[in-house]
């Protein structure tokens, strides 16, 4: 199979990926525009102002990246899990297996369908942040490389819970168990700084913290951790996750039956 021949079976998964979410953009775009105007409102508005600064930044300033940065989290994931499990339900997927397309085209094309709609929330999301807040932009380069590992990241993250999916009941288990508590435990809504000795080393196991406070970083300027170590952590776990998913779609484990 040439390279024009794989660029168009990319190309076309990663299209339908992309019609597939923006076809139903009231369920995939607007809920999470919804959600963050009220986190605005609750917890920047309201809350924000008995808390005050941190980090010499408004409260309602400093939650931001965060916010934006969960919704990128969340939507990359649902996105890729919703859709290769679906492809495994209908059984289309196995039409793929059998066809010529590589096995790492099929990933990329389901990983960046996965990263576009990370990204297009994430930029609806940023909008809706502008009208409470006056953030400004740090390092506009730390921001756009962040969004997009983390959104690669979280993509293949997807992958892996559709793969082991045996039900649908399954791809929520995860966001639900594993992912939201290791989003809200990130540091979002606040700095580690503030916890005891302890819970900030039990702090630092946590991936998502060092995304969150890289891209804080590239808005505020400000992070409790280095960004380099951010980079690095990152790139490890996309270059592991990535061979893992490659693996399993190679051995067609969970599909091939």
């Amino acid at each position: 199979m040439g390279w024009r021949e794989k660029t168009i079976a990319f190309y076309t998964i990663m299209m339908k990926e992309i019609r597939r979410f923006m076809r139903i953009w009231i369920q995939t775009v607007l809920p999470a525009m919804i959600t963050t105007a009220l986190y605005f409102v609750i917890f920047g508005n309201l809350i924000g102002q008995r808390i005050g600064d941190m980090q010499g930044v408004r409260y309602i300033d400093y939650i931001v990246p965060g916010l934006i940065l969960m919704t990128i989290i969340t939507n990359s994931y649902a996105n890729v899990v919703s859709s290769f499990y679906s492809a495994k339900f209908q059984r289309n997927i196995e039409e793929m297996l059998v066809s010529p397309v590589p096995s790492y085209i099929i990933l990329l094309g389901y990983m960046c369908g996965g990263v576009a709609r990370g990204l297009v929330v994430g930029v609806a999301v940023t909008g809706v942040a502008f009208l409470f807040s006056g953030v400004h932009l740090h390092n506009i380069l730390v921001i756009i490389s962040f969004a997009a590992l983390t959104a690669v990241l979280f993509s293949l993250g997807g992958f892996i819970n559709a793969v082991f999916a045996k039900s649908f009941d399954d791809i929520s288990i995860i966001p639900t168990f594993v992912l939201t508590p290791l989003t809200y435990l990130g540091g979002i809504f606040y700095t580690i700084n503030l916890l005891p000795e302890f819970w900030q080393h039990v702090s630092l196991i946590n991936p998502i913290l060092y995304m969150v406070n890289a891209f804080r970083f590239g808005f505020l300027g400000v992070s409790d951790i280095n960004v380099g170590i951010s980079y690095l952590i990152v790139c490890v776990f996309i270059i592991g996750l990535f061979t893992f998913c490659l693996y399993l779609l190679n051995r067609g484990h969970g599909i091939r039956t």
